[in-house]
């Protein structure tokens, strides 16, 4: 752990950190004050694939379709969609021309710290950092929760011969799956960390061919008929009790639940052969494959849409899988399209689960998380920071208990996630603006005024969508609907700060220099 910089050496970190040609990336590393612990067995493309994994765009909009539904019906979820993955690609733009500067596992807050002034650098980083730690805990939870969420609903596309559901989803039930997927995950990124570079180029053909699949069969058979463009395009339907506007506004939770993992893969910078270059160009890249990818999954299912009322009525709140049974008029066949987004949905955990358990690890190493020393081990037999993992899977399944205490937990998952890593991305970009853009100036990913341009975006991004996500999906509402995102996200807030109290004001330096 190395001490506050001062202002007179700060402009030889940022030249060196600058010049990527000099060195290798460990070298790099190295000058930012960091040990080279992890294995380098990523190149562009592979990262590219992971950032998309972390998104999985058709699952992650699978399984958050009911709130744009609620909010705005086909409006919402066309042009939201669109909106807010142009706001997304400012900010990966934005985060990008600061990665290529400091391209470590800490991510965000190892680039607060280096752009905040000497008075500012402890608390900006550890304020920073706790937002993107949570952040990659929390929305590594909703996806494994939606993933079991949207399991139960698949299955029961089958109905007994009463018209029932096969399967009761009972509350114990979906904690037992979301259990058993958790476990899962974190298995995989431990035991199969050499190969997931591999696993996560399968998702990218997977998903490919699982898109058009559903494309086709849905459009081809459109049992119950097709809705004209005038509908799809241009037909907006509040049903979430909210004022037309704001539940317009409510209902972008799905496409920033699906974006908000731009950043993340961040925390794979000492993973990635030359990150300096290939992250930026990967966090940018992929939102705008992601973007195309979205309106090819969204589109056809708006034209096959059955009513809106029923579907928003759906005790499972995922409407995608009586959608595609709507439309292709058969169990069975539904069930057969779902599949690519069960087997996406589990490697979007396991995508998630890696990249939580790196930034959990890079903060500890600095020594900002509570028995840090024990956090901040790396397994060399597994290469893989193991302890930091598990104490990320535990965060995860003690939250997961609130499922039983409220229906709408999923909803608070999700919405913290978005909450926070959102609130994390904004934190070094507002300093680089306060800097005057001077730092990043020197990076090999600088975008001039464009970059500028992206800066502001992203920070107005931020600050509507902390409140905004705190909102419940639909009113009125009772103890068991109600969004406890602001909750969630209060006490996580309360930890860290009696913690920076209680050790980190005395004894937090932040990270080596």
């Amino acid at each position: 752990m190395g001490s506050p910089k001062t202002s007179s050496d700060k402009m030889p970190e940022r030249a060196g950190s600058g010049d990527i040609a000099s060195g290798s990336a460990d070298q790099l590393l190295e000058q930012l004050g960091y040990t080279p612990e992890l294995l380098r067995n990523r190149s562009t493309l592979q990262v590219a694939f992971m950032s998309f994994v972390l998104a999985s765009i058709p699952y992650g909009l699978a399984t958050t379709f009911y709130y744009p539904l609620a909010g705005g019906g086909p409006v919402d979820v066309v042009w939201g969609w669109v909106a807010v993955s142009l706001i997304t690609i400012c900010v990966a733009a934005s985060l990008g021309e600061i990665t290529s500067v400091y391209p470590t596992a800490g991510g965000v807050y190892y680039q607060a710290f280096m752009l905040a002034a000497p008075e500012y650098q402890r608390i900006a980083s550890w304020i920073c950092g706790w937002l993107y730690v949570v952040g990659n805990i929390t929305i590594t939870l909703a996806v494994n929760f939606g993933t079991a969420l949207f399991l139960v609903a698949c299955l029961n596309v089958f109905e007994t011969s009463e018209a029932e559901p096969i399967f009761p989803g009972e509350t114990w039930q979906v904690f037992l799956i979301f259990l058993a997927i958790t476990l899962l995950c974190n298995a995989a990124s431990a035991f199969g960390n050499r190969w997931l570079p591999w696993l996560d180029t399968f998702a990218i053909f997977w998903t490919l061919g699982g898109v058009i699949a559903i494309m086709a069969c849905i459009l081809a058979i459109a049992k119950n008929g097709r809705r004209d463009a005038t509908f799809v395009f241009t037909h907006f339907e509040a049903n979430s009790g909210w004022v037309p506007g704001w539940s317009f506004m409510v209902g972008l939770l799905q496409a920033a639940y699906a974006t908000s993992s731009t950043g993340m893969i961040i925390s794979m910078c000492e993973e990635v052969r030359e990150p300096a270059t290939q992250v930026p160009k990967a966090m940018v890249l992929t939102v705008c494959i992601n973007t195309v990818a979205g309106l090819m999954f969204l589109l056809p299912i708006l034209f096959v849409l059955p009513d809106i009322a029923e579907l928003i009525a759906l005790a499972s709140g995922q409407p995608v899988p009586t959608i595609l049974k709507s439309a292709v008029g058969s169990a069975g066949g539904a069930f057969g399209l779902l599949i690519p987004l069960i087997v996406l949905a589990l490697i979007c955990g396991i995508g998630c689960t890696t990249a939580a358990s790196r930034c959990t690890w890079a903060f500890a190493r600095d020594g900002a998380i509570p028995g840090a020393k024990y956090w901040k081990q790396v397994n060399s037999k597994l290469d893989v920071p193991a302890n930091a993992m598990l104490l990320s899977m535990a965060v995860q399944i003690l939250l997961g208990f609130l499922y039983f205490g409220s229906t709408a937990a999923f909803n608070a998952f999700s919405g913290v996630g978005v909450i926070a890593l959102t609130a994390s991305y904004a934190v070094p970009i507002v300093i680089s603006l306060f800097d005057g853009r001077r730092t990043i100036s020197t990076g090999s990913f600088y975008l001039g005024k464009l970059g500028l341009f992206c800066n502001i975006i992203a920070v107005g991004w931020s600050c509507l969508a902390i409140p905004l996500f705190c909102m419940p999906s639909y009113i009125p509402v009772d103890a068991a609907t109600m969004n406890y995102a602001s909750v969630v996200f209060a006490a996580f807030v309360l930890i860290s700060l009696a913690w920076y109290m209680a050790w980190g004001k005395k004894n937090y330096a932040g990270p080596p220099t």
